[in-house]
């Protein structure tokens, strides 16, 4: 046989494996406590949610605090419009209902006797660095910092940006946020001066919260000389600047005498935090007030403000997270994305916390400073559901099983995949390497407008299709979470996701 045919002959070999159905199935005691544990019990809820999606989700909302609850109308907990022939768009879900999310996601399990149980395993970018934060004294710190916000003019309505690694203070930074009323813009801690300043103008932050600098691996950014880069910009093009500037010196990178605080603006977090109180009322705000904003360019490159409401971003990320993840009270959970993403603001902050579980919070990269890094993280805090995306998996393939055999991850019980499509190969090594070959994969697909799960694998009934089909995906009703707008551009949002085809929502 010669080379050519040798190769072609692997080629075939490996395309042949590419396009084998895998399936994970779930096994007998998994499913025996599952929240939905059969086809038939999964038809059931679904129907109810598409018949009577007033019932459905009026019942999940009732799950949380409601310090007034929603005017419902006919038992109406949602009403609106996305067809234009009809009139104006407008979607709105538990109107005239007021909550805070903060306060259902810390204070309602304090208040329950819960405050003892983790919240977060933080994990820093070198394996010796770690802190546990229990709900109590995360609760602690979110006030301090909401007292804070406050005590430099921070009000209902004001946006704060938050441009910080995975440290402790970033879900503590988006929590007190929350829990004044005040709209939160995180920044990915990997974007440009440039990125950061546009984000920083359009959404006329009032406070920026950053750190000095961070380790990633082996390479230290210097965010707080991005943030005077991205201010002076801001200043020069737009006139704009910012009120404060709140830093976290970072002494396991840069000495805090070296931190460059010498404007007005500036305070540092460590100097300040200590002499606010733990205690914080609470903001009541609407259902329909804007919770978050998170920014995509866009197809002309400037940045579009995704606006996402409090009580739809808590019911739905609430009630997905407990059924697709099949969360229980003491599981320890771990979803590997950047809270810059709408993955972390619903699937490793809200939708978390509001089912208090204990949440892993990795500041490092994966193959620092081995290969085993992820699974080393598994074993130390025995991690029960795994969540990361599609390119992890196959660069962590690359490494091979040598790096995983100090580690058991017997610990694991359920595995997810976001982002782009997880091929075959990938999803048989996250089954059998990874999983140990007992735990089921659930693969969701979402983006950033709809705020939460859109769609995720049901494994027990296979169909297959004639040919490969080209088309696009429209939803004929909105679930609560769910975009409304487009800050200050709604007409963008109505031609881009509501005209293409009338009476119905484009996903995009």
């Amino acid at each position: 046989m010669d080379q050519g045919s040798a190769d072609q002959d692997c080629v075939d070999e490996v395309m042949s494996e590419e396009q084998q159905v895998v399936t994970c199935p779930s096994s007998e005691e998994f499913r025996a406590s599952a929240w939905v544990s059969c086809r038939e019990q999964y038809d059931k809820i679904y129907r109810r949610s598409v018949e009577d999606p007033n019932g459905f989700w009026g019942g999940e909302a009732s799950k949380y605090f409601w310090e007034t609850k929603w005017k419902s109308s006919n038992g109406n907990v949602h009403s609106g419009n996305f067809d234009l022939r009809k009139g104006p768009i407008s979607v709105e879900w538990f109107k005239g209902g007021k909550t805070n999310i903060c306060y259902n996601a810390l204070d309602k399990h304090v208040k329950a006797g819960k405050g003892d149980d983790i919240a977060i395993y933080w994990e820093g970018n070198e394996p010796w660095q770690h802190k546990r934060l229990s709900y109590k004294e995360l609760l602690g710190m979110v006030c301090q910092l909401a007292n804070f916000l406050r005590s430099v003019g921070v009000k209902k309505g004001d946006s704060v940006a938050i441009y910080l690694p995975m440290l402790p203070e970033l879900p503590t930074a988006m929590l007190a946020c929350a829990r004044i009323g005040a709209i939160h813009t995180v920044v990915f801690g990997g974007f440009s001066a440039d990125a950061l300043g546009q984000q920083l103008i359009a959404s006329k932050a009032k406070v920026l919260i950053t750190t000095s600098r961070v380790w990633r691996g082996r390479k230290v950014i210097k965010l707080k000389e991005i943030v005077e880069e991205a201010l002076s910009r801001a200043l020069a093009e737009e006139g704009f600047t910012i009120e404060t500037c709140l830093t976290i010196e970072n002494d396991s990178t840069v000495k805090r005498r070296d931190t460059p605080l010498t404007k007005k603006k500036d305070v540092s977090w460590q100097d300040l935090m200590s002499s606010y109180s733990t205690e914080c009322d609470v903001e009541w705000v609407h259902a329909e007030d804007p919770l978050f904003l998170l920014y995509t360019s866009g197809n002309t490159g400037t940045p579009k403000g995704i606006v996402h409401t409090v009580g739809g971003c808590m019911v739905y990320t609430a009630a997905t997270f407990k059924y697709m993840f099949d969360y229980h009270a003491g599981e320890v959970y771990w979803c590997t994305t950047d809270c810059g993403w709408i993955t972390g603001h619903s699937y490793l902050i809200y939708g978390p916390f509001l089912n208090r579980a204990a949440v892993v919070l990795f500041e490092g990269i994966p193959t620092y400073p081995y290969a085993s890094r992820y699974w080393e993280v598994i074993d130390k805090y025995s991690v029960n559901i795994f969540y990361t995306t599609p390119t992890t998996i196959q660069a962590l393939m690359c490494f091979g099983d040598e790096f995983m055999k100090a580690y058991s991850q017997k610990s694991l019980r359920l595995l997810g995949s976001i982002g782009e499509p997880i091929n075959n190969n990938a999803w048989r090594w996250f089954y059998e390497a990874v999983g140990n070959q007992h735990c089921p994969i659930i693969d969701i697909r979402w983006q950033m407008k709809l705020g939460g799960f859109e769609s995720t694998t049901i494994e027990d009934k296979k169909s297959e299709l004639s040919r490969e089909s080209n088309g696009a995906l429209y939803l004929k009703a909105l679930w609560p979470g769910t975009c409304t707008t487009i800050l200050g551009d709604n007409s963008q949002y109505v031609m881009q996701d509501l005209t293409p085809f009338k009476s119905y929502k484009f996903s995009r």
